[in-house]
C-alpha cells in the first residue's frame, strides 16, 4: 500500500478575474475548487494510474469534510485525523500572472497529532509513505523526524519530498527517492547551479548522504534520475503550460506509482515525467488519458 501524508491540506479555491482593482469591486470571470496539499496531489494522480493508495493526515471543519468527500468521489481511500479546527483555504489568484493568499493551517492538538503516529504505527513490511508538503507551525520543527521513525520502525519505505533541514535530517534513514528542483537544490548547498555537471555532482551528494534515488527537475530542461551506478536524462514533452501547482507531485506519483506497480526503473521516470508534463498542460492534476498521450514522447538518455 501506497500511503500519502498531508499535514497541512487545503481547499484551492482560484479564481480568475479580466482585471483587478485594489480597494474597489472585482468580479471575477471564473472559479474552481481543488483538494490540496502535496501528498493529496499525490493520491489523486497514484489513483489516476490505478495505484491503490491512501490519503493520510489532518482534516477538520466543513472544509475538511469538502476534501474527503471530493476524495470520495474520485474513488480515493482515505483514513485522516479529524481535528476541531477548520482546514485551510488558499487563494490563487489568476490576472496575467497568479498571485497567491496560502492560510495559515490549524492548530493541531497533542491528542490530534497522536492519532496520526497511532495510524503509521500500523505500517507494513513494503508499505510506501510519501511524505511532503508544509508542517502547521503548532507541530513545531522536527515533526518529520518522528514520521519517519515511525516508517523505519514498520520497515516501511519512505519518499521525502521537501527542502532544507528536514530533507537533509532524513536522508541518513535511506528515503526510497527525494525530489528536489534545480533551484532547490542549488539552495540546499549554498551553490549556484550554472551547469548540468554541477547538477549531477550534487545530486550525486544526497545519493552519498542516504538517498536510494535522486529526481532533479528541470523546468523546460527536462529532469535527471541519478541512482547509486547511473545518471539518466529525460526530455520534457511538448505541450503549453496552463498550470504551476501539482506538476511536481504528479512527477512522485507517476514514479512511485509506477514501481509500485511492479515496473522497472526507467519505466518509473518516464511515466513521472509524463505526469508532471500532464498536470502543467491542465487546469487541475493529470488524468490517466493525458499521462498516456504523453509517455511516448518521454525520451530517457544515459549521461
Amino acid at each position: 500500500m501506497i500511503y500519502t501524508v498531508t499535514l497541512n491540506p487545503s481547499i484551492d479555491y482560484i479564481v480568475e478575474v479580466e482585471f483587478i482593482e485594489l480597494g474597489g469591486l472585482n468580479r471575477m470571470t471564473r472559479d474552481m475548487k481543488f483538494p490540496g496539499g502535496k501528498g493529496i496531489n499525490v493520491s489523486r494522480v497514484l489513483n489516476q494510474l490505478g495505484a491503490e493508495n491512501t490519503a493520510i493526515g489532518f482534516l477538520g471543519g466543513f472544509t475538511g469534510r469538502y476534501i474527503d468527500e471530493t476524495l470520495g468521489r474520485e474513488g480515493i481511500r482515505t483514513d485522516f485525523v479529524n481535528i476541531a479546527d477548520d482546514t485551510r483555504i488558499n487563494v490563487k489568484l489568476k490576472h496575467g500572472d497568479e498571485t497567491e493568499i496560502n492560510g495559515l493551517g490549524p492548530v493541531i492538538r497533542p491528542e490530534e497529532t497522536d492519532a496520526l503516529l497511532h495510524k503509521l504505527s500500523q505500517l507494513q513490511a513494503g508499505d510506501i509513505v510519501v511524505l511532503s508538503g508544509s508542517v502547521p507551525p503548532s507541530l513545531g520543527p522536527g515533526f518529520y523526524e518522528r514520521l519517519i521513525g515511525a516508517c523505519r520502525k514498520s520497515s516501511a519505505e519512505f519518499v521525502m519530498d521537501t527542502t532544507g533541514e528536514a530533507l537533509m535530517k532524513a536522508l541518513a534513514h535511506r528515503p526510497l527517492l527525494v525530489k528536489p528542483n534545480h533551484h532547490e537544490l542549488a539552495e540546499l548547498f549554498g551553490v549556484v547551479m550554472d551547469s548540468n555537471e554541477l547538477l549531477v555532482t550534487y545530486g550525486r551528494k544526497l545519493l552519498e548522504e542516504g538517498a536510494q534515488h535522486v529526481l532533479i527537475s528541470m523546468a523546460g530542461e527536462g529532469a535527471l534520475l541519478i541512482t547509486a551506478d547511473q545518471v539518466y536524462h529525460a526530455n520534457v514533452p511538448s505541450g503549453t503550460v496552463r498550470n504551476s501547482v501539482g506538476a511536481g507531485d504528479s512527477m512522485i506519483a507517476g514514479f512511485v506509482g509506477t514501481l509500485a506497480l511492479g515496473k522497472d526503473l526507467l519505466e518509473a521516470f518516464r511515466t513521472g515525467v509524463a505526469s508532471g508534463s500532464a498536470t502543467a498542460f491542465s487546469d487541475d492534476l493529470a488524468v490517466k488519458e493525458a499521462i498516456d498521450r504523453l509517455i511516448p514522447q518521454v525520451n530517457i538518455t544515459k549521461w
